[in-house]
């Protein structure tokens, strides 16, 4: 009998992310249905996250279902985001999406931009 590998999510929501998520996708006039997460380059670390509205699924988009979410990601950006938490945070000073990113290896000292490095394959798979 073969192994069956179950793959883990791109990415997890915390249940204040997911709940952020709805509250905003619900705010939009537009009617869009999705956030598409992505990196770009950008900053002094050379990299920015990037969250945007969308309205369809592209095709080779991955698809992440959490706490009742869909999460749309860029299929550019999933080995740079592969095993990422998505939280959101308010304090008196500022409020936002983080990303606790198990790939990300710095980041700059304003914290607008980061240094990924892509996932590699786990190594239940590499055989």
């Amino acid at each position: 009998m073969s192994q069956v590998y179950e793959m883990p999510k791109a990415i997890r929501l915390t249940q204040r992310a997911a709940e952020r998520v709805k509250e905003v996708i619900a705010r939009d006039e537009k009617g869009r249905r999705y956030i598409r997460l992505g990196v770009k380059n950008g900053g002094c670390a050379g990299l920015e996250y990037t969250m945007d509205y969308c309205e369809d699924k592209q095709a080779l988009d991955e698809v992440v279902e959490d706490k009742g979410v869909t999460i749309l990601i860029d299929p550019k950006a999933i080995l740079f985001l592969l095993g990422t938490e998505m939280d959101f945070q308010e304090s008196v000073m500022s409020s936002g999406f983080t990303f606790n990113n198990p790939n990300q290896t710095d980041a700059c000292g304003c914290g607008e931009s980061v240094t990924i490095v892509p996932a590699a394959a786990p190594d239940s798979l590499r055989k």
